[in-house]
């Protein structure tokens, strides 16, 4: 079986609820928004809603970035595009990008490394081992797209000048 690459199954729009002082989304609902996405990722990769109630397991996520490159206004459309970066045997790392409808030009990115946990102890565990092979497969997908130069970047202000 093969996965979508990129996977780009999450539509969005802003909402007037998302606008801030500045009139344009606010920074927060970007995250919201990769949070959706997130959603419909992982129910394509059977780590969703169902996962949680079959197996009593979900995911944390224990790290996050995120870039902004250009506004998104009220009512702008745009799509997300979605890829699994990584895996191994107890974490999967994703990465997003917002994509403008208007342009096709990039909003914003944001990546996550996220956990897999057993809800009933609050523990992190490995992955079933019938769903470790769907993620692996995902990431090869997805590693024969471009590779993303702003994932795994720290923040921090450049190093000065002498």
């Amino acid at each position: 079986m093969s996965f979508p690459t990129p996977f780009a199954q999450h539509r969005a729009e802003v909402l007037p609820a998302w606008i801030d002082g500045n009139n344009h989304m606010n920074m927060g609902y970007y995250t919201v928004l990769f949070d959706l996405a997130t959603d419909d990722l992982w129910d394509a990769l059977g780590i969703g809603r169902s996962y949680k109630v079959e197996r009593g397991c979900g995911t944390f996520a224990a790290e996050g970035h995120i870039i902004y490159e250009r506004e998104m206004l009220l009512g702008e459309r745009g799509l997300v595009h979605s890829r699994v970066v990584g895996v191994d045997a107890k974490r999967l790392h994703i990465a997003h990008e917002l994509f403008r409808d208007k342009d096709g030009l990039r909003a914003a990115a944001q990546e996550f490394i996220f956990l897999n946990v057993d809800l009933g102890r609050r523990k992190v565990t490995p992955w079933p081992e019938d769903i470790l092979p769907v993620l692996h497969r995902a990431a090869a997908a997805h590693a024969a797209l471009p590779p993303l130069d702003w994932a795994g970047r720290r923040v921090a202000l450049p190093a000065p000048q002498r």
